[in-house]
């Protein structure tokens, strides 16, 4: 099936497109604040520090967002992991947690949620996503083996690099271009794919994997089209595929935004076509399940669910807990599926898309078209006149914290790392920030404090000067290194 998205309208929306607006008024557009399909029951009273406070916070930090004090923070979008309200059904659910070490009824009610609205049928839990990449990346992955993937991410490519792999980029060259606006840029590229087959042999490639909603390049969709010929392209060569199905309801309601055919389909029946072309997944509860802690890896393979099976009992717990508290499973089986409620969907997607549209009104380079659940600033375009090695992402990461209290985090250099073989710095060409919406957290009203923030910064940003890297982790450096302000 092809895409329905009209060239004639794309450029000029950028990737705001709403399915129930009339293209004819797009040129009369102006997009309004999608109203919350909710109420607000509980508050958390927060508070704005002082200038001074958040200049003698961002430097204690060392000018790393990860390394502030959540008190010190008014608007926290470092992350969409772990961050979402949950619901009174969640809540309700909590209070009828089974806490027995074997066999609690929780397990099966999410194991129950995952067959429903995932379509898997064996399901192994974990405390949370990583857990899950632990136990099936270390299952799957032999020493000089390579996993063919999306774009990476953080901890997946860790976790195929500790066994002996490595994760390759074969995602399309679209998804490298901050200002393109093809609508699924999470698409896998079969030319790039058949090219590491050619090179390396079909035995040397361990698995395949799709990341839903790539979160490296801007939260960006993978279509069904490319998964439905993934698989068949798999299938000649005897590969596994294997999800990143985190934010995969996400996913879904784009497919269900942008692909012809899908229009009026609900999401939990995309979500079940999606499954069917893998052989099973890894999921962070923490985003879509609208959730603070949890995962799971879910399969149609019985020879993976039994070993991974095997291997939560020595990492994680019972294969009836995997480190979750048995109100905690109640919450996720409950929060998968709120999570692909079609209403709920187009509330989350639009809220991160007004962000979206306030930055590129005011004319702030960001990643187009807006992802499902952050928008991405272009560091490289917003900071020209700092050098790569000056750190522009991180460096307007915390900028924007000094200046508004608003907690963001570097998608850039400092998360690519270094080359495992070489020791040098890799610089992608994506030098990005990420400012991550939680779930059913933050009004509108926050959206807009955001935006007046970074777009203040914008106005002055030949005066932002960049940051020397003064302590390096050896493995994922983006959490805790340590920066000093440079000069301008």
């Amino acid at each position: 099936m092809g895409n329905r998205w009209d060239v004639k309208y794309k450029n000029l929306f950028q990737g705001l497109y709403i399915s129930s607006f009339n293209k004819e008024s797009f040129s009369d557009y102006k997009m309004k604040p999608p109203a919350e399909p909710f109420k607000i029951k509980v508050i958390e009273p927060v508070r704005v520090p002082s200038e001074q406070e958040r200049k003698e916070a961002i430097r204690k930090a060392g000018f790393n967002t990860f390394l502030l004090l959540s008190d010190d923070v008014y608007i926290d979008l470092l992350t969409d992991s772990g961050t979402a309200a949950m619901s009174d059904n969640q809540w309700a659910g909590m209070m009828l947690g089974d806490e027995a070490y074997a066999g609690s009824k929780n397990f099966y009610n999410l194991e129950k949620s995952v067959q429903d609205v995932l379509g898997y049928k064996y399901l192994v839990p974990t405390h949370q996503g990583r857990g899950a990449e632990h136990l099936m990346y270390s299952n799957l992955v032999k020493p000089g083996q390579l996993v063919p993937r999306n774009m990476y991410f953080t901890t997946s490519k860790v976790h195929v690099e500790l066994p002996g792999g490595k994760m390759v980029d074969v995602i399309i060259d679209e998804a490298h271009d901050p200002e393109n606006t093809n609508p699924f840029k999470g698409n896998v590229d079969f030319n790039k794919l058949q090219k590491y087959i050619d090179d390396y042999g079909a035995d040397k490639i361990a698995f395949v994997n799709v990341e839903m909603n790539v979160n490296m390049a801007g939260g960006q969709p993978v279509s069904m089209e490319n998964l439905r010929k993934l698989r068949e392209f798999c299938n000649n060569y005897k590969l596994k595929i294997i999800f990143d199905a985190t934010r995969s309801s996400e996913n879904a309601y784009f497919i269900r935004e942008r692909e012809k055919g899908y229009e009026n389909t609900p999401i939990v029946d995309i979500l079940n076509e999606m499954m069917s072309y893998s052989d099973g997944c890894i999921y962070s509860s923490k985003k879509d399940c609208l959730v603070n802690i949890g995962g799971f890896l879910a399969t149609h393979d019985k020879e993976i669910f039994e070993a991974t099976r095997s291997m939560v009992v020595v990492y994680e717990g019972l294969h009836t807990y995997g480190g979750m508290a048995g109100r905690d499973m109640e919450a996720v089986a409950r929060g998968l599926r709120e999570g692909a409620q079609y209403e709920y969907l187009k509330y989350r997607v639009n809220q991160v898309r007004y962000l979206g549209y306030l930055l590129m009104e005011a004319g702030v380079p960001i990643v187009k078209p807006t992802g499902g659940h952050a928008v991405f600033l272009n560091a490289l375009k917003f900071l020209p006149h700092l050098a790569r090695d000056q750190w522009p992402a991180q460096t307007l990461s915390a900028a924007i914290y000094e200046d508004s209290a608003v907690r963001t985090m570097e998608r850039g250099a400092i998360s690519k790392g270094r080359d495992s073989e070489t020791g040098e710095n890799i610089f992608p060409k994506l030098e990005l920030v990420r400012l991550t919406i939680p779930r059913r957290v933050y009004t509108n009203t926050h959206m807009e404090y955001t935006a007046n923030s970074v777009i203040n910064l914008y106005e002055k940003r030949e005066i932002i000067p960049g940051l020397k890297m003064v302590y390096e982790p050896k493995y994922l450096r983006f959490f805790q290194a340590k920066f000093e302000q440079l000069p301008l």
